[in-house]
């Protein structure tokens, strides 16, 4: 029998499902992020602290994230746009569901590559026309798995990492915002 090894700890993620059902107030996170305009467009954004399990959490390290606009925009291009980052978190929430979904199914994964685009019409973010969103118009995941499993399997990985993905969730369900000022 060969023993399937992606990397997850499945039965951790099992035994939490377990135990917060009976706990479900512990199941109640708040992530966190911090972020500074250091000029132009360009912000720094660090995230190290969240709450969860009923206190509060700390990653192992702060993570620093840049953000600007490219040189087209009349920027610097210190780094990723915001709205790229919501690909980033599509593609990395997704693609760690199929590794976990994967290990659960007992599928041995050699390689799971994705290519995320969205479409963005800019005349809205640049108030050219009122009538175009902000935001993306469609995103468009592509996955490429190499796995001990037949396609319809694979499919199906794809399916329940969507089906469970909290990024995917918020891009495609409405979420209630606050933006307001201190």
């Amino acid at each position: 029998m060969t023993t399937i090894d992606n990397g997850v700890n499945v039965q951790a993620l099992l035994d939490a499902r377990e135990a917060l059902k009976g706990a479900p107030e512990a199941a109640q996170f708040t992530w966190r992020a911090s972020s500074k305009w250091e000029n132009g467009v360009h912000s720094t954004t660090t995230i190290q602290n969240f709450f969860g399990l009923g206190q509060e959490q700390s990653h192992k390290r702060e993570t620093v994230f840049t953000a600007d606009h490219p040189e087209v925009f009349a920027a610097e291009d210190n780094g990723i746009t915001p709205i790229e980052y919501l690909l980033v978190g599509l593609a990395s929430c997704l693609t760690a569901g199929v590794a976990s979904v994967a290990q659960n199914r007992g599928i041995q994964l050699r390689s799971v590559e994705s290519t995320v685009e969205g479409d963005h019409d800019i005349r809205g973010i640049l108030g050219a026309d009122s009538d175009v969103r902000n935001g993306f118009n469609d995103i468009k995941v592509t996955f490429t798995i190499d796995a001990d499993a037949s396609k319809e399997d694979i499919e199906a990985l794809v399916a329940q990492s969507q089906k469970r993905s909290a990024v995917f969730d918020a891009l495609t369900n409405p979420t209630n915002v606050t933006v307001e000022v201190a």
